[in-house]
């Protein structure tokens, strides 16, 4: 399977219209470019604030800000790079002033309409209802394991495991190059199964 995430399309010649248009103030072309992108940014303010009340508050924020902006973006990476480097500057910035963010609020519950995160999408082994139970425990013990990372790997792991976003995407938003922020959710994936293991749990 090719890896989706190697790669940033710098020349996306629809997006480069649109951005030429909003430039000129036409803001059709920049509600097309925010539906375009809506989801991905609202994902990588998720992927960091783990609240949807405050991802969307930042997605909000980053698209008035690149609206501003615009006459910043040059092409140096596509428009999408661009966008999510303010989202997760605006993220860093939210997450920063509100301290205590990985235990700030409670878990989402079974039922809830909350968006899942990545671990909430752990493939079931079975349908069983002991299964369903050990699957659950496993579900808390990653939570909780996350927490434990340093935040270079675990918002690394957290982006990557949207499959949402590009190495040279992360990249951007991390700060850190692509073969960085690879090699960072390799880590933080090697220190997981680590400490999974000393909890119990292997895989064959």
């Amino acid at each position: 399977m090719p890896d989706r995430r190697s790669t940033d399309r710098v020349t996306d010649p629809v997006a480069l219209d649109l951005v030429e248009r909003a430039r000129q103030g036409d803001g059709r072309a920049f509600g097309e470019l925010v539906d375009r992108h809506r989801q991905a940014v609202y994902r990588a303010a998720l992927a960091a604030l783990r609240s949807p009340e405050d991802a969307e508050e930042v997605a909000q924020e980053a698209f008035v800000t690149a609206y501003r902006r615009l006459d910043g973006f040059r092409g140096d990476a596509s428009f999408k790079t661009w966008l999510l480097a303010i989202t997760w500057r605006k993220a860093l910035d939210r997450r920063a002033s509100l301290g205590r963010w990985l235990r700030r609020r409670p878990l989402p519950q079974r039922g809830d309409d909350t968006p899942s995160e990545p671990l909430d999408r752990l493939p079931a082994p079975s349908p069983s209802q002991e299964h369903a139970l050990l699957s659950a425990e496993l579900v808390r013990h990653m939570r909780r394991l996350i927490g434990t990372l340093p935040a270079r790997l675990r918002d690394a792991l957290l982006l990557a495991g949207t499959g949402e976003y590009t190495y040279d995407e992360m990249a951007a938003m991390l700060g850190a190059p692509a073969g960085t922020v690879k090699w960072r959710v390799s880590e933080a994936r090697r220190v997981l199964k680590r400490k999974l293991a000393a909890l119990g749990y292997t895989r064959e």
